[in-house]
C-alpha cells in the first residue's frame, strides 16, 4: 500500500489522545495502582490478567509468547463459548438460540460463559482473552471476581500509535489453513507469496484494508476507552495498571515480561522452556571451551 492511500486516516479518525475518555485511560504507567503490595503478598500473588490494545496491535501474539513461556492458561471468549454449546449445557443452549437468530448474547450470558470457568481457576495463572469489550462488561466481571475473592491482578494496555497499526496491517499476509502471519517488514517469508512450510500461496485477510480498520479503530474508541478508564479510576491495591509501548511486538515483548516477571515472582516457567535454556547453556560452554582449547594450542 502507498503512503498516499494510508494519508486519510489521520484527519478522519481520532487519536487517543482526543478522545474525552480515553484522556483518562491512557495516562498509565508501570507504577502500581493504589497502596503497593509487600514483598510477601507479591510472592503469592496469581495473574489474573486482561490485555486491551487497538486491532493489530498485537494482543494475540504477545500473550501467545507470555502463554508459550510461562505456566499461563490463556481463557478465549470465542473458546469458551463453543464449548458450551457442544457441551449442551443450560448457557449454551441459551447463546445457541440467540447465536442461530444472529443476535448479539446478553453481558449477563457472556458473563456466565465466562466465569464459569474463571470460578474453577483459584490458584493458576491467566489470561483472558475477549472479554470484556465493553464498560458494563468490565463491571460486571469486576463486581463477580471481587465477590469470589479473585480480583484482576494486571491489565495492560498496548499503545501502538495509529499508523503504525494501518502500514502492519497493509504488509501482512497469511497462510490460510494454519494461521502462520507474515509480514512484509520485518517477517517476511523466504520465497515472496508463499508459506514457508508447505510453499503454498499466501492470501490477504479481508479486514486487513484502510476502510475496515478504520471502523474497527472507531469502535475501540467507543467502547475500549471507556473501560480502560474505568480500570484506571477504580483500579484497587491489587491491580496494577500498565501501559506498554513499541513499533512491534518484539519491542513491547521485554517490557512485558519485565512487568509480569517482576510482578509476579512465583510464576514458573515451562518445563520444556527450561529444558531448552538448560541445552541452549550447555551448548554454549562447549562452543566457548572447544573454541579456548583450540587457541590455547597455540
Amino acid at each position: 500500500m502507498s503512503k498516499a492511500s494510508a494519508r486519510p486516516l489521520t484527519p478522519q479518525y481520532r487519536t487517543i489522545s482526543q478522545t474525552s475518555a480515553s484522556q483518562k485511560a491512557l495516562p498509565l504507567s508501570l507504577k502500581t495502582s493504589g497502596t503497593s503490595a509487600n514483598a510477601g503478598e507479591n510472592k503469592s500473588k496469581i495473574l489474573r490478567m486482561l490485555m486491551f490494545g487497538k486491532p493489530g496491535a498485537g494482543k494475540g501474539t504477545l500473550s501467545a509468547r507470555l502463554v508459550k513461556k510461562y505456566e499461563i492458561l490463556s481463557l478465549s471468549t470465542g473458546d469458551l463459548l463453543r464449548q458450551h454449546i457442544a457441551e449442551r449445557t443450560e448457557v449454551g443452549r441459551m447463546a445457541e438460540e440467540i447465536v442461530a437468530t444472529g443476535g448479539l448474547l446478553p453481558d449477563d450470558i457472556m458473563l456466565k460463559v465466562v466465569t464459569s470457568k474463571l470460578d474453577m481457576l483459584h490458584n493458576k495463572h491467566w489470561i483472558l482473552d475477549g472479554f470484556p469489550r465493553t464498560l458494563g462488561q468490565g463491571k460486571l466481571l469486576d463486581d463477580h471476581l471481587k465477590t469470589r475473592g479473585t480480583p484482576l491482578s494486571l491489565v495492560v494496555n498496548l499503545d501502538v500509535a495509529d499508523e503504525v497499526i494501518l502500514s502492519r496491517i497493509s504488509d501482512r499476509w497469511v497462510h490460510l489453513p494454519s494461521g502462520r502471519v507474515y509480514n512484509l517488514s520485518y517477517n517476511p517469508p523466504k520465497v515472496p507469496g508463499l508459506d514457508d512450510a508447505t510453499g503454498e500461496p499466501l492470501t490477504k485477510r479481508p479486514d486487513d484494508n484502510p476502510e475496515i480498520f478504520a471502523r474497527r479503530l472507531e469502535k475501540f474508541y467507543a467502547s475500549t476507552s471507556p473501560l480502560l478508564a474505568y480500570y484506571k479510576t477504580e483500579a484497587s491495591r491489587t491491580t496494577r495498571i500498565a501501559s506498554l509501548s513499541g513499533s512491534t511486538s518484539d519491542e513491547i515483548w521485554p517490557q512485558l515480561e519485565g512487568l509480569v516477571r517482576t510482578s509476579f515472582p512465583n510464576l514458573k516457567e515451562r518445563a520444556e522452556t527450561r529444558e531448552q535454556r538448560l541445552r541452549h547453556s550447555l551448548s554454549d560452554a562447549v562452543i566457548s571451551r572447544s573454541e579456548h582449547d583450540s587457541l590455547t594450542k597455540y
